[in-house]
């Protein structure tokens, strides 16, 4: 796949795709102003409780300190059908994949006051957390790449106090895990596991257990604390060695990630799957379609949804 640079208002420069093409992530960029952000996130709050319009509400969508109820909740909520597609966001990750992209997942991260951080991990095909262990993205066997665009938006301030992102730049070129390997599901690890002297876990899972070699581990002497205001948004490739600082219970104010994943039309996505089984939950992908996000999809083989379950259209940017 050819990277391009085109000339959309937001494209990321010559210079900037080649530190991403370098450290495998680029930004922060500024999206919404701290008051704007603030007014949403507040606005948002009780769309968020209210799962009776999520494509995957009901069921076995609960479980541990993860709701598959809040994936994709830009298939039913207005705002972020609007955000996945704003221009500052499809721009600069179009002129990573090329002209036809499209966004298949959307997660929000919470962490709370004295949160365990989350695990040192990289995903390439997704199937590290599948119930099935089927890939949930498979790229052409042709293509040069792995993974997905992660667009990791701040909801509110994230600081190395409240548990913002790591990062260790240049990692993405390498895959240190098996995701073929099975984690064990253990509740009852959670906020309980040290690893090198900080309390780390990947909700309910221990991502050490995917390592090939089982006596590495990372060099977190490397690691970039990736601290962002309100209203800004990260890009970074999933098969980034990323992580999170834990919540260290210093303020009473929760940190608040919603991260986008996008990928070019070329890729299947879901292709063995017709439901989600992951961090013990189960939830059917009968409602759910990938959103068009710039230029058109000429393969066919994936589905789409044109407007979220209450109409609102999604924009896709040419």
């Amino acid at each position: 796949m050819n990277q391009i640079t085109d000339t959309k208002k937001f494209s990321l420069s010559a210079e900037e795709l080649e530190k991403f093409q370098r450290d495998g992530y680029i930004g922060p960029f500024d999206l919404y102003e701290k008051d704007e952000m603030e007014a949403n996130l507040q606005a948002l709050r009780p769309k968020l409780l209210n799962t009776k319009k999520a494509i995957y509400g009901g069921g076995r969508a609960v479980s541990g300190n993860t709701n598959l109820a809040n994936y994709d909740r830009h298939l039913d909520i207005d705002f972020l059908a609007d955000h996945i597609t704003r221009p500052e966001i499809v721009d600069r990750v179009s002129s990573i994949l090329g002209p036809d992209t499209l966004c298949w997942r959307s997660e929000f991260f919470p962490k709370y006051p004295g949160d365990e951080g989350t695990d040192w991990h990289q995903a390439d095909n997704f199937s590290n957390v599948a119930g099935s262990k089927h890939p949930q993205i498979v790229w052409p066997e042709d293509a040069d790449f792995g993974g997905t665009i992660t667009v990791w938006t701040a909801f509110t301030d994230a600081s190395v106090e409240n548990g913002c992102l790591q990062f260790i730049p240049g990692s993405h070129k390498t895959m240190n895990y098996d995701e073929s390997k099975t984690m064990d599901y253990n509740p009852d690890a959670i906020n309980a596991t040290e690893k090198n002297g900080i309390r780390r876990g990947f909700f309910g899972h221990d991502y050490r257990q995917l390592q090939k070699d089982p006596n590495w581990s990372p060099d977190e002497s490397k690691a970039v604390s990736q601290v962002m205001r309100q209203g800004q948004f990260i890009v970074f490739w999933s098969t980034l060695m990323h992580a999170s600082h834990p919540h260290s219970g210093l303020t009473d104010q929760m940190r608040l990630g919603f991260a986008g994943r996008y990928l070019p039309t070329s890729v299947k996505v879901y292709p063995y799957s017709t439901e989600l089984e992951e961090f013990g939950g189960q939830a059917s992908l009968d409602k759910f379609g990938n959103v068009l996000t710039s230029g058109t999809d000429t393969y066919g083989h994936n589905r789409f949804v044109d407007s979220t379950v209450n109409g609102h259209p999604f924009r896709t940017n040419q």
